[in-house]
C-alpha cells in the first residue's frame, strides 16, 4: 500500500513568510506528486491573505485539492487520524494529542526547517532527534543553496513560465493593465517589499535624486505608512501613483503569489524580505536585495554573508562588491545617493550576474523533490 497521506502544521509568526512557504510546497507535493495533502494552521486570517478563497470562518475546507484545517486548543486531536507523513513547520511543536496519537503508529515525522546558506546546515541536514517520552524519530529537513542539504522549493514548470513571461510584451502589458498601471517610459522598474525597520525613507530619497528615472511599485503591506510618511500623506490608497523628482511611486493591492512572481519577474530590481518573497526573487533572475529577519546577537548578519558569499561564487568581484555593499547598507541604515547609483550604474551587469546565478541553482534538485525521495526511502 502506497502511504501518501502527508499532514503539514504550521504555525504562522511572521506575517505571511511561514504559511507562504507551507502553501506553495503543499501544492507542489498534491499537484505535481500526488499526495493527499491536509495542513493545520494557526490563523486563518493571515492565511487567507496567501490563499486564494479561503474562507477564514470555516475550521474545515478543501481549496484545490488541499484540506485546510484550523489548528485550534478546541480541536480534539485524540478523534484525528494521524497521517503517513506529518510535516512540523518551522518547529512549530505538534499537539500534544497528536503527538500521542503518532505514537501508536509511527509515522515519518519530518521537522522543515528555516532556510540558510550557512555552513553548518550541511552538516544537520537529515539529523534525526528521538522524542523523550514516546520515542518517536524526528528527522531535520533543512532547505539550503548546494546538493548537501534539502534544495529550494522551485515548481516544476516554474522557469518556462518565467521565461515565457520576460519573452512575450503581450503578457507583461496584460500584467500591469490588471492593475490599471501605466509603467514610467524608459525607468527603471523596482518592486519594493520590506519589513517597517528599513530605511525606507533614505531609500526613496535617493531614488528621487536618481541619475535615472524610477518607476516604484509596493504592493500594500505593513510599509506604507512609511512610503505615506516620505511624501507627506496621511495615507495612500490602492493603485494611487504619487511623483517626486525622479521618482514615481505605485501603490499596488496585496498580490497572490502568481502575481508577485510575475511583479518580480516584471521588475528590474526587487528589494525583497525574509524567505519565500526572498527565494522568488532568486527565481525571478533579476536583481534583488534581500533583508533578512532580525534575529538576536546579530545573527542575521551571518545569514546574510553567507549567503551573499554562495551567491556571489562565480561574479565579477566589482559588480559582487557594490551587490554586498548596498546589502550591508540596507541592512545598516544606511543608503545614500551615491550608494544608489553606484547600483544603477551596476545594474546592466548585475543583470547578467542573476542570470548565471539563477541557472547555478536550478541545476540543483528542488526542495520538493528531495522531500519526496526522503519519504520514499523512509516509509
Amino acid at each position: 500500500m502506497i502511504k501518501n497521506r502527508l499532514d503539514i502544521f504550521c504555525r504562522i509568526v511572521d506575517n505571511y513568510g511561514d504559511i507562504g512557504i507551507v502553501w506553495r510546497l503543499s501544492k507542489q507535493l498534491c499537484h505535481e506528486y500526488q499526495f493527499t495533502v491536509r495542513i493545520w494552521v494557526d490563523d486563518l486570517i493571515v492565511a487567507a491573505r496567501i490563499i486564494n478563497k479561503l474562507n477564514p470562518t470555516l475550521a474545515d475546507q478543501i481549496i484545490e485539492k488541499i484540506e485546510i484545517r484550523q489548528w485550534s486548543n478546541t480541536v480534539n486531536f485524540a478523534n484525528i487520524e494521524v497521517a503517513d507523513i506529518v510535516i512540523e513547520g518551522f518547529a512549530c511543536e505538534l499537539p500534544e494529542p497528536y503527538i500521542s496519537k503518532m505514537a501508536l503508529s509511527p509515522p515519518l515525522w519530518l521537522n522543515l526547517e528555516y532556510l540558510s546558506a550557512e555552513s553548518w546546515v550541511n552538516d544537520f541536514h537529515k539529523q534525526v532527534s528521538i522524542h523523550p517520552i514516546h520515542g518517536l524519530k524526528k528527522v531535520f529537513f533543512f532547505p539550503g543553496f548546494n546538493e548537501n542539504t534539502g534544495g529550494l522549493i522551485r515548481e516544476q514548470d516554474l522557469s518556462a513560465r518565467r521565461d515565457s513571461f520576460k519573452k512575450n510584451d503581450a503578457l507583461q502589458e496584460e500584467f500591469w493593465r490588471k492593475f490599471n498601471v501605466t509603467v514610467l517610459d524608459k525607468a527603471i522598474k523596482v518592486s519594493l517589499f520590506s519589513y517597517p525597520h528599513a530605511p525606507i525613507n533614505s531609500l526613496l530619497a535617493s531614488m528621487a535624486q536618481s541619475s535615472h528615472a524610477v518607476h516604484c511599485f509596493v504592493p500594500a503591506t505593513s510599509i506604507l505608512p512609511s512610503i505615506a510618511n516620505f511624501i507627506s500623506k496621511p495615507t495612500l490608497t490602492i493603485g494611487e501613483t504619487v511623483v517626486q523628482d525622479q521618482l514615481q511611486i505605485t501603490v499596488l493591492p496585496f498580490l497572490s503569489q502568481d502575481d508577485y512572481d510575475r511583479l518580480l519577474w516584471a521588475c528590474d530590481l526587487n528589494f525583497v524580505r525574509g524567505e519565500d518573497s526572498w527565494i522568488r526573487a532568486l527565481w525571478a533572475a533579476n536583481p534583488f536585495i534581500w533583508q533578512t529577519y532580525l534575529q538576536d546577537e546579530k545573527l542575521h548578519l551571518k545569514k546574510l554573508a553567507a549567503f551573499l558569499a554562495v551567491y556571489n561564487s562565480n561574479s565579477l568581484s566589482n559588480s559582487a562588491s557594490t551587490l554586498s555593499q548596498f546589502h550591508e547598507a540596507w541592512i545598516d541604515n544606511a543608503i545614500t545617493s551615491d550608494l544608489w547609483n553606484a547600483l544603477l550604474e551596476k545594474l546592466p551587469t548585475l543583470k547578467k550576474m542573476a542570470i548565471i546565478e539563477t541557472q547555478k541553482f536550478e541545476k540543483q534538485t528542488d526542495l520538493a523533490s528531495k522531500l519526496v525521495v526522503c519519504i520514499r526511502n523512509q516509509v
